[in-house]
């Protein structure tokens, strides 16, 4: 268990970090969106990018790590 403490931290910390955003995430692109509705298309888009990009560079580092 303590081997996987840090990841389960980090794990954890990435998802509330995720979890908050994505909670204002609504009112933001609405925002947006009454300037550009691409821009609120892009502003999501990027949002959930970078969602599953955080943890595909999470488990690359690991893996190295591992090697």
């Amino acid at each position: 268990m303590n081997e996987n403490r840090g990841a389960i931290i980090a794990a954890a910390l990435i998802l509330a970090g995720f979890g908050i955003v994505g909670f204002f995430l609504p009112a933001l692109v609405t925002t947006i969106g009454e300037v550009s509705t691409t821009a609120a298309i892009m502003v999501a888009i990027l949002f959930v990018a970078a969602f599953f990009l955080v943890f595909w560079l999470r488990a690359r580092s690991q893996r190295r790590k591992r090697d």
